[in-house]
Parts: structure tokens; sequence; C-alpha cells
């Protein structure tokens, strides 16, 4: 098992809490990421959004790709896995931008994550076009055709619905061989074909081991019959570690209380009005993104292990934490789960 954590680039996750103690900021993200490394972690993922989604879009947010160049700069090992969303971004500049990140880091240290833009507001501020479903996935099969092309060919030519390029030529080329890996992440057919076929592992939204097994199944399936090899598989959660299940509850509660904030309780009361959802998992689906607490990450060492477990056999290869705050919290998962998991695997 791998363990990597997003980055927390809007200074918090959690929608009923005002103030985590933590801000977004490159001093903040800086010490959070050479710290990461030094206890345990593998990777950090890189959220691209120009607004902030978690506090309101007031709210500072941080440049995904500006922060990830900095951040690999200022790290030894660890691997960012930056967003990126092809409707903001010409795909051979920026494929230029990550062969360059790629070479700072010296290789295998730079990875994508291939998101489709969901949140037409943002898009409109930013001068950008919001597209339909249907056409945002097929824009993003012909940008990774141009991504693919300009990093592994000479000189790459593409004229398509969406980008047309020219003999393109892209030196240095990336370090990573045969290309940085591409995660994606999608829950309808279409996106699970496109990521099938175009790229190298999976992302998926906080679920149970057992239901995550069913989705990483589905997926192979589909990858073979593309011809393709093995994908690997990652799956976001949330987390808090304590010693007591007393104490991991109580956090639990501390966190999903809507009350605990007047805007987030009438943001809530609206965002209710429009799910089919029971009223206590969409608590916990609000107060929490991704849907990190399906998961089932909070809980004491001994049983945060034991779901990690399931998870890796489940076929899980890769686990993307949310906590909070976020460097306090990472230290106890460190400590309580990610030591003694490699010990044992030591031994």
């Amino acid at each position: 098992m791998r363990y990597g954590y997003w980055m927390p680039v809007f200074g918090g996750w959690l929608r009923n809490v005002e103030d985590e103690g933590m801000s977004a900021s490159w001093q903040e993200v800086a010490a959070l990421a050479k710290r990461s490394e030094q206890i345990g972690f593998d990777l950090s993922l890189v959220a691209e959004l120009n607004l902030n989604d978690i506090k309101g879009i007031d709210k500072p947010s941080l440049d995904a790709w500006s922060t990830a160049a900095a951040l690999t700069a200022v790290t030894e090992r660890l691997e960012l896995m930056v967003a990126v969303r092809p409707t903001f971004h010409n795909p051979a500049l920026l494929a230029k931008a990550a062969a360059t990140i790629d070479g700072i880091g010296g290789g295998d240290r730079l990875s994508l994550n291939v998101v489709s833009s969901w949140w037409a507001d943002e898009a409109t501020m930013y001068g950008v076009k919001f597209e339909a479903h249907e056409d945002r996935y097929a824009r993003t099969r012909e940008w990774l055709d141009v991504l693919d092309g300009v990093w592994t060919q000479p000189r790459y030519s593409h004229e398509g619905a969406y980008y047309t390029v020219n003999g393109t030529v892209l030196e240095p080329k990336p370090i990573t061989q045969p290309r940085p890996t591409i995660y994606a992440g999608g829950e309808s057919d279409a996106a699970k074909d496109l990521i099938a076929e175009k790229c190298d592992a999976y992302v998926m939204h906080g679920d149970p081991p057992e239901r995550i097994a069913e989705k990483i199944a589905d997926m192979r399936a589909r990858r073979e019959r593309f011809g393709k090899a093995p994908m690997t598989f990652g799956v976001a959660g949330y987390t808090a570690v304590r010693e007591r299940h007393e104490d991991a509850q109580a956090e639990l509660a501390r966190i999903t209380d809507v009350r605990a904030s007047a805007a987030g309780f009438a943001n809530f009361q609206q965002w209710l009005s429009g799910t089919q959802l029971d009223t206590e998992l969409a608590v916990r689906e609000y107060s929490v993104s991704n849907r990190g607490l399906r998961s089932g990450l909070v809980g004491t060492p001994d049983s945060v292990r034991e779901r990690v477990a399931a998870f890796e056999a489940a076929g899980v290869d890769l686990l993307l934490l949310q906590c909070s705050p976020q460097a306090e919290e990472m230290e106890r998962f460190a400590e309580g789960v990610i030591l003694p998991a490699r010990a044992a695997a030591a031994h």
C-alpha cells in the first residue's frame, strides 16, 4: 500500500469547522510536504480549483501548478499528483510545463490527475467555456492524445474537433518513462471506458472496501477489453486516528456537526433539499468532501490498520487521505498505521 494525502490548498477540508488551524499558504504546504515524506507518506494530490470549494469562493485557494513546481523543488522523494482540467489547459502547453516539473524532480515524482470540470460558475468567472458532460469527455479523450503525442514523439501533429497542433517539438521530454502516470476518476460508463483505454490508474471517491472491490473488478475487465496492461487503483478517505474508540467517535461528531457553522447549516439545508440521500448519510457527505467518511478510516490504530488491510485485499494500491488539522492528524496516522504496517510487512 502507498499512502497519499490531499494537500490543503484550500486551507482545510471541513465545511462545518470555520478555522481548522491551517492556512492556504505556501508556508503551510511547504512545511507539510517536507514533513510528510519524513514520516512515510509517498504522494500528495494537489487539487486544481481557482475558487475555494470548501470554505467559500471569497476565501484563498492556491494555484495547483505553480504550487506543485515549488513543492517538487523543496522535497526529495514525494510524488506530486497534480490535478488538471482539460478545459482550462491547452494540452501541448500543459505537457511542456509538466515535463519541466518532471525534470525538476528527477523523474518519477510528477503524475497527473485528469479531472473534468464540474463548476460552471468558476468557468464563467475565469473566462472558460463550460461544456456538457458528453462534450467534456470527448475533449478529454483528444486532450490525452495530444499530451501523450508531444511527450513521446519527436514531432507530433494532430487535427481534431478540439485541438490542432502541427509538428510540435517538445524538449526536454519527461524523464519518467514511458511517461508520467496519468490518474483519473469518474463513475459514468463514458468516463470509465475513457480511463480504461487512455489512463494508467483509476482513483475513486470513498466507499467501503467491498464496494471498492466491485469497482476494481469492473475496471480490470474494461482494461482487458482494450488490451492494456494492468492499472493501479487509488481511493479517497477521511481519517482520524485515536487511541480510544470513544475519542474517535467524538471527533467524528465534531466534524459532522452542521450546526457548528450558521453558514454551513444553511448550505446544508439547501443541499439536502436537492438530494435523495437519507439525512444521516447526507450530513456526512456534506461535511467531508469526496465521500471520505464512507471509507471508514476513523477509529483506533488497530481498527484503521484492519480497514487499510481490507482495502489492500480489495486491490487498492494507494490511499488518498484528507484529515484536519492536517499536520497533527498525519502524524497520528503515520505512527499508528503506516509505521506498524510497514514493520509487519518487513517481517
